[in-house]
C-alpha cells in the first residue's frame, strides 16, 4: 500500500469508526466488536450473562462464575490488510470475591510504503494498537442487579507516533431469572491519554450503551436490542448524494427526522437455539446500514450473521459482517473450557 505518513494517520482514525461518531477521538479500535457472537448480533450486545468471557469487554457487569477457567481467542479479517482480535480469560477466586477477568485487544494496520510531501519514497512503516484490561463484577446483595468495572491500559504506535492511555468501563446489569429478561447499561472508555501522539492530548472514544435481551417462552429464541451512543443524540446527517433536484436545478436536502435520529442508535439481533450445541445468529445495525448504503443500489450494509458450534469443551464461532458491496469482514473465535 502506498500512502504518506500524515495521510495514514488520518485514515486510521476514520477506519475503525462508523460514520459521524468517528474522527473525534483516539483509540477508536476499542469500540470494535470483541467476538464473532457479538458481531453477528449487530456489534454491541451488553446483556449476555453466561460462559463467554469476551462479553466482559463491552460490559464488565456480565463477569460471572460461569466464565471460570474459560479462555477465548478471536481473530477478525477486517477491511483491506487490517486484522484485529482479542484474548480473554476469567478465573473464579472464591464465591465471595467472585470472578476476575483479564483480556487483550489488538489491531494491526499492516505494512505501508512511506513518501514525503514531494512524493519521494521514504522508509516503510506499520501501525498497531493494543489494550490490556482487568475486570471484576459483584452482585448487589439481595437484588437482581450486578455492577462491574474494567480498567484498560492502552498503547498505540502509528508510524513514528506513539501514545499511551488509560480507560475505565463501568457497567450495570439487571437479570430477571423468572422472565429471562436482561437489561444493561454501560459507560465505556472513560479516561485520558497519558502520553499523546504529539503535544495535544486527544479524547478517548467515550460511549454510553443501553441493552436489553430476553429468552422467549417455549421458543428457542433470544432477542437483543441495543441503543448505542446514548451520550450523543444527533448521529444522523444529510447525505448530499440524496439531494432531490427539481426541473429548475434547485436542490432540496435530505430531511432528517426524529425517527431517523432514533433509528441511528438502534441495533437488533436474534439468536436461534441459544442454549443448544449449534446456534444461529443474525443482526442489523441501522446506523451502519444507513450511513454506508449506496444510493439506488442494494448493498446489504448493516447486516451481520454467524453461528456457534459446541464440541465437548470447545466452542467454535464465526461471524460475517457486511459494510457495503465492496467491503465485508469475517470473524473467527474459539472458546476453551480449561476445567
Amino acid at each position: 500500500m502506498v500512502v504518506r505518513p500524515l495521510t495514514f494517520i488520518c485514515l486510521l482514525f476514520a477506519l475503525a469508526v462508523q460514520g459521524q461518531v468517528g474522527g473525534n477521538a483516539a483509540y477508536q479500535f476499542l469500540n470494535l466488536g470483541s467476538a464473532p457472537r457479538q458481531v453477528a448480533l449487530g456489534g454491541k450486545v451488553i446483556t449476555n450473562f453466561d460462559y463467554d468471557p469476551t462479553q466482559a469487554f463491552f460490559n464488565p457487569a456480565t463477569i460471572n462464575p460461569a466464565m471460570d477457567n474459560q479462555l477465548a481467542l478471536t481473530i477478525n479479517n477486517y477491511i483491506g490488510d487490517v486484522s484485529y482480535g482479542t484474548a480473554s480469560y476469567a478465573y473464579l477466586y472464591d464465591r465471595r470475591t467472585q470472578v476476575f477477568h483479564t483480556g487483550v485487544t489488538y489491531i494491526n494496520y499492516g505494512s505501508f510504503e512511506g513518501y514525503d510531501a514531494q512524493g519521494n519514497p521514504t522508509n516503510s512503516f506499520s501501525g498497531g494498537e493494543l489494550a490490556v484490561s482487568f475486570g471484576h463484577a459483584k452482585n448487589i446483595p439481595f437484588s437482581n442487579f450486578y455492577v462491574g468495572a474494567n480498567v484498560k491500559f492502552i498503547s498505540s504506535t502509528l508510524e513514528q507516533y506513539n501514545s499511551t492511555g488509560v480507560a475505565i468501563d463501568a457497567g450495570l446489569l439487571y437479570r430477571d431469572q423468572d422472565t429471562g429478561l436482561h437489561l444493561g447499561l454501560v459507560a465505556r472508555n472513560f479516561g485520558a491519554q497519558l502520553d499523546p501522539y504529539d503535544i495535544t492530548a486527544e479524547r478517548l472514544p467515550f460511549e454510553i450503551i443501553f441493552g436489553a435481551s430476553q429468552d422467549l417462552d417455549n421458543i428457542p429464541v433470544r432477542w437483543h436490542l441495543t441503543l448505542e451512543h446514548m451520550e450523543n443524540w444527533k448521529l444522523a446527517f444529510a447525505n448530499p448524494n440524496r439531494d432531490e433536484i427539481d426541473l429548475e436545478g434547485n436542490a432540496t436536502k435530505e430531511n432528517i427526522t426524529i425517527v431517523d435520529e432514533l433509528f441511528r442508535h438502534l441495533i437488533v439481533g436474534v439468536e436461534l437455539f441459544p442454549e443448544k450445541g449449534f446456534n444461529l445468529r443474525l443482526g442489523y445495525n441501522f446506523r451502519r446500514g444507513e450511513e454506508l448504503r449506496i444510493v439506488d443500489q442494494r448493498s446489504f450494509a448493516g447486516l451481520s450473521a454467524g453461528f456457534g458450534i459446541k464440541l465437548n469443551k470447545l466452542r467454535l464461532s464465526y461471524a460475517y459482517s457486511k459494510y457495503n458491496s465492496a467491503a465485508a469482514s469475517s470473524f473467527f473465535g474459539l472458546n476453551m473450557n480449561l476445567q
